[in-house]
C-alpha cells in the first residue's frame, strides 16, 4: 500500500493535521484555524484522534480512562481500530466532498507516543499506521513543541489528568524527542511552532501564516 496525500488522492483540498506532546495546545489552535479558514469562505472539517466516530469515542474512552491496564500492544491495537474507522467514515469522505479536514493527531501521534514512549517496535507501529490510514498522509502537519515539564502543569490546570498525562517524566520525555525526530524526517510536511514561552496569538499568527502559503 502506497502513502499518499491527500492532494495525491486526487482531492483537492488539504488534509492538515495537529501534532504535539500532552499541553501543546493542539485543540486551541486546530479550532481556531477551522474558524479562521470558514471566514475565507472554506468549507472545514474538525476531527480528531481518537474518537472521531462513533467508535471511536467508545475507544478514546477505554484509552484514556486512568482506571485502564492496558497491554502496549493491546494499545497500538486499538488506535489502529479507531484510524481505521476514522479515515473510512469521516476523512476520506470529507475529503471527497471537497472540505479542508482538520485532525487533532493522526498517524505521527502513533509513531511518538507508542515507537518513542511505549517504545514498541518500528515495523509493527508503521505497519497499522499505514494500513489503517489507508495509505493516507497529511498534506500539511502543524506540530505544537513543549517541554514536557510545561505542558503537563498547562494538562493539569485544566482539572482531572487521563491516562498519558499521569505517564511518568521520562515517557513523555520519550515523546517528545521522536516527534522532534519525526519533524526532522519530514520537513516539508511538518511545521513546528515552539509554544513555552509563546502567546496564543503568536502561536495562531504563525500558523495562519503557514497555511496562507499552503493553501
Amino acid at each position: 500500500m502506497n502513502s499518499r496525500s491527500a492532494l495525491a488522492w486526487g482531492q483537492n483540498k488539504m488534509f492538515i493535521t495537529f501534532e504535539g506532546p500532552e499541553g501543546c495546545g493542539k485543540s486551541t489552535h486546530s479550532t481556531r484555524l477551522k474558524t479562521y479558514l470558514e471566514g475565507r469562505g472554506e468549507r472545514v472539517l474538525l476531527t480528531r484522534e481518537p474518537g472521531g466516530t462513533q467508535i471511536g469515542k467508545n475507544i478514546r474512552d477505554l484509552l484514556l480512562d486512568p482506571r485502564s491496564v492496558l497491554d502496549r500492544t493491546t494499545e497500538v491495537y486499538l488506535f489502529a481500530a479507531d484510524r481505521s474507522e476514522h479515515v473510512a467514515k469521516i476523512i476520506l469522505p470529507a475529503l471527497k466532498e471537497g472540505k479542508i479536514v482538520i485532525s487533532d493527531r493522526f498517524i505521527d501521534s502513533t509513531i511518538a507516543y507508542q515507537i518513542g514512549g511505549r517504545q514498541l517496535p518500528e515495523d509493527l507501529v508503521r505497519y497499522l499506521n499505514m494500513v489503517s490510514a489507508k495509505g493516507l498522509v497529511p498534506d500539511l502537519t502543524i506540530l505544537l513543541d513543549v517541554p514536557p515539564q510545561v505542558g503537563l502543569k498547562r494538562a493539569a490546570q485544566k482539572g482531572a489528568v487521563d491516562r498519558f498525562e499521569k505517564e511518568v517524566l521520562d515517557f513523555h520525555g520519550r515523546v517528545r524527542e521522536k516527534y522532534l525526530e519525526i519533524a526532522r524526517e519530514n520537513p516539508d510536511r511538518i511545521k513546528m511552532i515552539d509554544t513555552e514561552k509563546t502567546t496564543i496569538e503568536d502561536i495562531q499568527e504563525q500558523i495562519r501564516k503557514i497555511i496562507d502559503e499552503k493553501c
